[in-house]
């Protein structure tokens, strides 16, 4: 058979075209989160990385947007959600994880940009950058329930993570979020009907279990951030809560 120039251009659009449109219609996972959830992959990983690794990526597309040093606000307010949005579609998924980031009083300086005010109601607190730009700050709880809803509006599912536990231990256990971002991740996806992976206590658990020596080992540099061996033993937490959810989709991409 014989391609004119006409013919073979036809035919790589129809290529092009149909390679986008199975691209389009393949489901995505989007990880959204600080740096326990995408690090340098160096000497310290997030899990975000390896969890990609559990599931079944010729079926779903597994998507880090996790960023380094962000709280919610500043993950909102650096336009980083926005993109997010962008390419949600229908059936696809968002797993939130925030808190490491999130606890400095709120304010304009180094130390307080990223601060959010505690909580999960409706208080607010305006700020006044040097530049004459005005911000208002919201709750933890605030933040978490925009991307909740706005997931939700794009027609994809989320699912609110409690943070992953620091390496501090006290009395034999290792310090858990349950009196703050985890609780209040908690009472949010509660409130609005979204899925909720307690990963602060499937992974503090483990830890428990394994004691501070182990436990001291999968943290090579401070007492928030992993090695590669302990982003898996996260990623496995995530995707044990994962399992735990009734009637949550993304099970069935998941690796048998």
């Amino acid at each position: 058979m014989k391609f004119t120039p006409i013919k073979l251009l036809t035919a790589v659009a129809i290529i092009f075209l149909a390679s986008a449109f199975i691209k389009g219609d393949k489901p995505a996972l989007h990880t959204i989160g600080d740096s326990t959830v995408r690090n340098s992959n160096k000497e310290t990983w997030g899990w975000g990385t390896p969890i990609a690794s559990l599931f079944d990526t010729t079926k779903i597309h597994v998507e880090n947007n996790a960023m380094a040093g962000r709280s919610t606000r500043t993950f909102l307010s650096e336009g980083r959600w926005d993109k997010v949005l962008e390419t949600l579609k229908p059936g696809d998924f968002v797993t939130m994880q925030f808190g490491h980031n999130d606890g400095s009083v709120p304010d304009t300086t180094k130390a307080g940009r990223r601060g959010v005010l505690r909580g999960t109601g409706e208080e607010t607190k305006v700020l006044t950058w040097p530049d004459g730009k005005v911000e208002t700050v919201h709750t933890y709880g605030w933040y978490i329930r925009k991307f909740v809803r706005e997931t939700k509006a794009k027609g994809a599912t989320p699912i609110v993570l409690s943070m992953i536990p620091r390496n501090i231990f006290k009395d034999g256990k290792v310090l858990r979020a349950n009196n703050d971002f985890g609780k209040w991740a908690a009472e949010v996806a509660k409130e609005e009907n979204a899925y909720f992976v307690d990963l602060n206590k499937i992974t503090a658990d483990k830890y428990d279990a394994l004691g501070p020596d182990k436990v001291k080992q999968y943290f090579p540099g401070d007492h928030t951030h992993t090695n590669l061996e302990g982003a898996k033993v996260n990623a496995e937490s995530v995707v044990e809560g994962i399992k735990e959810l009734k009637d949550c989709n993304l099970k069935k991409y998941l690796k048998d």
